[in-house]
Formats: structure tokens, sequence, C-alpha cells
């Protein structure tokens, strides 16, 4: 009983009253001309990435490198953005600059925001809750620029958020040369397990106007994980090859969400098999299966609304063979939670602007807690 109320106080207790590991100022670089020291992030200990550096061709791609000769060409290379990935970092900077070259030039889509696609994305620690500060508006492939400045003198604990849909082959902070830069404390091992989401262009951002709005982001802040973001637009479909990768990681909890890529026929045939895979590797790790979200314009567009039915229905079918099956752990997210049905939380009908976002996280918060409780 005092072990369990020891825990409970170490999770209340804010982050800077821990001691965190500084982060040496000659790792920085100083350049001609340039006041700040810029430092690598990858000195801070990236999360969201679920494989090590030894196992990846790019530091920030979010697939192992076997994975080229395993998964389709679009699966692979959507694997290279930089989705779901981030830093968490002390400073007592006022003024905190960002420097970061990005792989593709293509830094917007017609429906989304370069900000979202190919910009940083800044949240403060501040009265025991994550707040947004500054985003990092890409302008070209190799951007500079001050996040905040003007800020009161004293330590914080940050969080910097990278790219939706673009890769970066670096990102930098710059500081200036008298401010100390440190890792954030660890998380407490209660919750060090991280949030793995797989799915499909909806997972992996789309549409979100700043790469901390994405429902999967929201969540990392909200239960104070590690989020392991597998979204891979247009191409989430359950493939063994993905259950096989999936296998190798130990999440607190898979969540697959991959309807809005199949079809009823590749749900009917697909859902079990890639359910047993993962179960026979993580006996113990809870899955949640996602319903496609309903199309918004689904209630007068028969076509949208047959698809959203029959994919719904097959996945049910799969869960009730699932459970029939004695598989353990299983859980269920049904659609119409997913978006208000005013239909004004999408930018097209199915990807979510951040008002949708904001209602897909409400929904995955509600379907998780219980998951997460210990």
């Amino acid at each position: 009983m005092l072990r369990a109320s020891l825990l409970s106080v170490l999770l209340l207790l804010p982050s800077a009253l821990f001691a965190a590991e500084t982060i040496d100022p000659a790792q920085g670089k100083i350049e001609a001309g340039d006041p700040n020291r810029w430092f690598d992030i990858r000195l801070l200990g990236l999360e969201g990435k679920a494989w090590p550096d030894a196992e990846t061709d790019a530091p920030f791609d979010r697939l192992p490198k076997k994975a080229k000769e395993m998964v389709r060409p679009p699966v692979w290379n959507l694997s290279r953005n930089s989705t779901g990935m981030c830093v968490r970092f002390v400073t007592d900077a006022t003024t905190l600059n960002a420097r970061w070259t990005l792989t593709s030039g293509s830094l917007a889509m017609p429906h989304m925001a370069a900000t979202g696609v190919s910009g940083l994305d800044l949240y403060v620690e501040h009265d025991g809750r994550w707040r947004w500060l500054a985003v990092g508006k890409p302008t070209a492939q190799t951007n500079k620029a001050a996040l905040v400045t003007g800020l009161p003198a004293g330590k914080r604990t940050y969080l910097l958020y990278l790219p939706l849909y673009n890769g970066v082959s670096s990102v930098e902070l710059g500081l200036a040369p008298d401010a100390t830069l440190a890792k954030a404390e660890p998380r407490p091992e209660a919750v060090r397990k991280p949030l793995l989401f797989y799915g499909t262009s909806i997972t992996q951002g789309g549409c979100a106007s700043r790469p901390g709005m994405v429902h999967t982001a929201i969540l990392g802040r909200k239960f104070q994980r590690e989020v392991l973001n597998l979204g891979f637009s247009g191409n989430g479909r359950m493939e063994p090859e993905l259950a096989s990768l999936l296998s190798e990681l130990d999440p607190a909890v898979f969540i697959l969400d991959c309807l809005p890529n199949m079809s009823p026929n590749d749900t009917a045939e697909r859902v079990v098999p890639f359910v047993e895979a993962l179960r026979k590797a993580r006996p113990e790790t809870p899955i949640l299966l996602v319903e496609d979200r309903n199309y918004t314009d689904s209630f007068l567009v028969k076509g949208r609304s047959d698809r959203n039915q029959g994919n719904q229905a097959a996945l049910r079918e799969a869960y009730k063979k699932l459970q029939a099956a004695g598989v353990k752990g299983l859980h269920y997210l049904l659609a119409e939670t997913l978006l208000a049905d005013d239909g004004e939380g999408t930018v097209d009908g199915s990807h979510p602007t951040d008002l949708g976002f904001a209602q897909h996280a409400a929904a995955f918060e509600k379907a998780l807690t219980p998951i997460l409780k210990p």
C-alpha cells in the first residue's frame, strides 16, 4: 500500500523537480557570425522511434532497414516521414531557435498546411500541463527560425514535435551560449510503455494544421506517454509483414485503425490473422480495434455510407470470431464516437481538421483510459 501511494505521489510531481541529465555545451556547435550554440536534438533522446538507430537506415526513420525488403514500396517511403517523433528537454534559454532540413521540397499539400506537413511544433510544461507555445514555419527545404523569444528567466520543460508528412535529415536547437540544456527526466516506470498506433493517413496526421494537433500527439500529452505513430497514408492495410514488424515491439497497447484504407473483403480476410499474430507474440498486450470514421457526407451520399457500413460489419464479425476463439484483451471503438455529426470536423469528409482531431482524441481517451488503468 505504501509503495502504491508513493508511486501516485511521484506521478503527480512536475518533472522540473527531478534532476535532469545536462548536455555538455561542447556538444553544441558555434558558427562564425551566428550568436547561437546549435545542438542536434538526438542528444536529448528521441521519442516516437520504435527501433534503435543501429537498426534503421536513417536517424528519423520509423521502420527498421530490414523492412525495405519486407513491405511494399509506398509503405517504406512513408516510413521515412518523421511522423510522431518528438523530443522533451529542459532549458533556461529566453529565446529558442530551430534549424531543420527536410528530405523533400514538397512543403504542403492542397488540403494540408505546410506547418503540419513540414513544420515543427513546440509545447511547454506550465502549471502542471502541456501548453502550446510556438510553431516552426517551413519556407524551404532547409529552415532556420526563432521559435519563441522574450521568455522570462527560469528553467522549463519543453516538447518539440517533428513534421508529420515529410522526413528530416537533421533538426537542431539554437540557444544562447550561456543557456543550459538538459534531457527531460525519463518517464516514470508505470507509464514508460508507449501507445502504438497503426493506421492510415488519419493516423499519420492528415490534415492537422501542426504536428502537435494530430490525435495521437494529443493523447500522448494527456496520458503522459510516448507515442509510436505507424500511420501510412493510403497504405494502412493490415498486411502480414506489418504484423510481423509490430510483433517485435512491446507497447502498452496496440491500436489498430486501418479500416479507412481497407474494403469489407480486406477486413474480413486480414483482421483475424493480424490480431492472432500480435497475440501470439504479445499474449498480454491489450489490442484496440477501431472502426473507420464515418464519412461526414455519408448521411446523404449512399456510396460513402455503404463503404462505412460494410467495413464496420466486417470488423464486428472479426471481433466476434476472435472472442469466440478465446483471444483475450480485445477492445473495440465505435465509429460514431470519432466525429461529431455536424460534419464540421473534416477538411474533405474524411481527413480531420484540428477540430476533428480533438474529437478523435476525446473518443480515444475514453476508450483507452480503462485499458491503461493500472
